[in-house]
């Protein structure tokens, strides 16, 4: 065989094997972008539907399944203890479950060591503040609340303006309650800017602050709110799981009646002769982002719109993460609704700076580390589990 012929049949050879070198490399990365026909999704929760933070992550399950339809298949666990966790998950993985997220921070430390045992699901751990680059896998998120205190407290706000201004209640009595799980930046941060967003309508409120030490626990958290009420609280507000304040200001027997902001539900149907409006934290743009994220192969945050931190999103408002639920027209002040939608847009724009004005506050743990608010604190500017932990001086106090 001559030389051409040689190297006519080299380059036939050399041809074939790289047609068939980037049919294979086709063929791989077919099978890697290949999007997943049903995405096997796992919730575990610390409670059920009988307490609001519970039903609230359960009604955006059903918000997912109802947007993925059979494209979507949900196993849930209720009323998990934190030690109970890792059984769950194991249970989980054996069904076969590509995405697993939880609702406590007290998961946060488990579903992050399951997932360097478990490296092909997704962990998504709901007010969690522990993601790292180490565990591409686990992922952290939570809903900026902040916001959703503060507009809510607008309309707190411009109830004690109407009933100062109707001679119900002097100035001096503008003073509202504020039923609390903990003392930890997640609790501080709310009822912080709940107050400022009290203080916009009416600059001379004053807030009373009292810790249960506990997320969930109805006659405590009722008995509390009565509490706060006969101290001379004359609006209700909590960070706390059930509607035991609510009730508590539905019940209460004073001369004007005490009105209610609530959390993570509509309270209207406990207190409907004072319930204002409640806020809640909407997970549902989250779990529709995440999923869609294992459906195409993709990063979880490069699916997720929000302020976005390695492995760790919120959202607010703009995201549709933050809601303010229906304002009772039987008790709020006319001119609530549009002021509350006024006060959204406004929070979606940036218009609005909810920890800055003239105060100071400490932290309650540590004397020397303080906070002066004529320089804004940006709230969830590296963190979606809120930071803000300053006790602001002269308009909160903590009761003991």
């Amino acid at each position: 065989m001559n030389l051409k012929k040689r190297n006519i049949i080299s380059a036939v050879i050399a041809a074939v094997m790289a047609v068939s070198f980037f049919y294979i490399l086709h063929r791989i990365e077919n099978l890697n972008t290949k999007t997943i026909d049903c995405v096997n999704v796992g919730f575990i929760y610390d409670g059920d539907a009988s307490t609001p933070y519970s039903a609230n992550f359960i009604n955006a399950a059903k918000q997912l399944s109802a947007f993925y339809g059979d494209k979507v298949d949900i196993v849930e666990e209720h009323n998990v203890p934190d030690e109970d966790c890792e059984e769950v998950i194991d249970k989980f993985a054996e069904k076969g479950c590509h995405i697993i997220f939880t609702n406590s921070y007290g998961y946060q430390e488990t579903a992050k060591k399951m997932s360097e045992k478990y490296p092909d699901i997704e962990f998504c751990a709901a007010t969690g503040d522990n993601s790292d680059s180490d565990h591409p896998n686990y992922h952290t998120f939570m809903g900026e609340i902040y916001q959703g205190r503060y507009v809510s407290g607008i309309i707190a706000g411009l109830k004690l303006k109407e009933e100062i201004n109707k001679g119900i209640i002097s100035e001096k009595q503008a003073v509202v309650g504020y039923v609390a799980a903990y003392s930890c930046p997640e609790v501080i941060s709310g009822y912080t800017a709940f107050l400022l967003g009290v203080r916009s309508q009416c600059p001379n409120a004053t807030m009373r602050v009292r810790y249960i030490d506990t997320w969930n626990n109805f006659s405590l958290e009722k008995e509390t709110a009565e509490k706060l009420i006969s101290e001379g609280c004359v609006i209700i507000s909590h960070h706390t799981n059930t509607i035991g304040s609510a009730l508590a200001c539905e019940e209460a027997d004073r001369p004007y009646p005490v009105y209610h902001i609530g959390y993570n539900q509509d309270m209207m149907s406990i207190a409907p002769t004072v319930s204002l409006t409640s806020t809640r934290i909407d997970w549902s743009p989250y779990f529709i982002s995440a999923v869609e994220a294992v459906m195409q192969h993709k990063d979880i945050e490069k699916c997720t719109e929000g302020i976005i931190n390695g492995n760790d999103v919120s959202g607010g408002f703009r995201e549709g993460w933050v809601k303010i639920l229906d304002i009772n027209n039987a008790a709020a002040t006319p001119g609530s609704r549009k002021l509350m939608k006024k006060a959204v847009e406004d929070m979606s724009a940036g218009k609005i700076h909810v920890f800055k004005g003239k105060f100071k506050g400490t932290d309650p743990n540590d004397p020397n580390d303080t906070c002066d608010l004529s320089t804004e604190y940006m709230e969830n500017a590296s963190s979606s589990a809120p930071t803000f932990h300053y006790i602001l001086s002269d308009i909160i106090t903590i009761e003991t």
